[in-house]
């Protein structure tokens, strides 16, 4: 938060601005109908330009970063978008005064609640490569010759477990019985077709995930475009209302519907870059889109959690195969030690 009033060196506030004349080409002042004097209104800083907030950002992760490193702390903070960084993260929408205050008194708002989902998504995507990863990496250092077959693997999976519960039993078996449609499905009866599914299973993830955070950035593209809308038509009729007024009478009204006017201009200012020269804007096409890209996201969140099932379902394998490597190893063991002894 900035203050829109100059401050002076004796700690004094300043006028946050001042009236300036317009003149015509030969320097004189234009006298208006009414009989003032055409002027405008001229602020005394350009802390509130929309425009600074990139170097106000900037400023303050150059100088939050130097501390960060003088302190011995590894973390670093970019005020770029994660889009901007090359980041492949999905991104959170900004909370705002309203929506923060709320958080903090423990009300769940709509940001609030978009932003858990997120962050739970991001923790998720990382969390699912990076087993996917794992998997790939044992696989390929396991030997194809001699290799456990996958009925002995399932056999294994499914009994690697203490079962002292009726209810771990019943889990149990659902657990077995996903690994057996996993492996019938897929057509999977030996570890080089496991390793085929584990590499199209990583390949499938990259592209879903990809698609979600394309799909998702899209969606809040869209979202504040909307809102934006929304300010836009609110405040409309207030700026046009102070517009109307003569010259005399406009800093009065300004001054009392300042905070409207300026957001009537900020959402004005955006839809001039959004719309690059454009005149329409096209909120129905805006909704339209957004309902569809609303809907396949359904579809793609539908199929990450297959990808996930899948996953587990390796995992189950990779754990049975690892008990009979296990036990084979602890059955060779003696008869070695019992070599070394004669």
């Amino acid at each position: 938060m900035l203050t829109i009033r100059p401050l002076g060196r004796d700690g004094s506030w300043g006028a946050k601005s001042y009236k300036e004349y317009i003149l015509d080409d030969n320097g004189e002042r234009i006298r208006l109908a009414s009989g003032e004097y055409k002027s405008r209104k001229v602020y005394t800083v350009d802390w509130n330009d929309q425009n600074k907030a990139e170097l106000w950002r900037e400023g303050w992760a150059n100088m939050l970063n130097r501390y960060l490193e003088q302190n011995g702390i590894d973390e670093r903070v970019d005020h770029k978008s994660y889009e901007r960084q090359g980041l492949d993260i999905l991104p959170t929408v900004h909370m705002g005064v309203a929506a923060s205050q709320m958080e903090k008194k423990g009300i769940s708002t709509d940001k609030g609640n978009h932003n858990r989902e997120v962050a739970s998504m991001n923790s998720e995507l990382r969390q699912t490569m990076a087993r996917i990863k794992k998997q790939k990496s044992w696989l390929y250092a396991q030997p194809l010759v001699d290799a456990p077959s996958i009925i002995d693997t399932f056999g294994a999976a499914a009994n690697s477990h203490n079962l002292n519960t009726n209810w771990q039993r019943i889990k149990n078996l659902q657990s077995s019985a996903k690994v057996l449609i996993f492996l019938s499905n897929n057509g999977i009866s030996d570890f080089s077709q496991l390793m085929d599914k584990v590499t199209q299973l990583h390949s499938d993830f990259q592209d879903m995930s990809a698609n979600i955070k394309k799909m998702e950035r899209r969606i809040n593209t869209l979202s504040t475009h909307l809102a934006q809308w929304e300010v836009y038509q609110k405040h409309n009729a207030v700026y046009k209302e102070y517009k109307s007024l003569p010259s005399k009478k406009q800093d009065g009204f300004y001054d009392k519907h300042e905070g409207e006017i300026q957001l009537y201009r900020d959402s004005k200012a955006y839809f001039d870059k959004v719309m690059n020269g454009r005149k329409e804007l096209p909120i129905q096409e805006w909704q339209t889109e957004k309902k569809t890209l609303l809907s396949e996201r359904f579809v793609l969140v539908e199929q990450y959690y297959k990808i996930k099932e899948d996953v587990r379902s390796v995992e189950l394998l990779q754990r049975g195969a690892e008990k009979l490597i296990k036990e084979a190893a602890s059955e060779i063991a003696p008869t070695k030690n019992r070599e070394m002894v004669i």
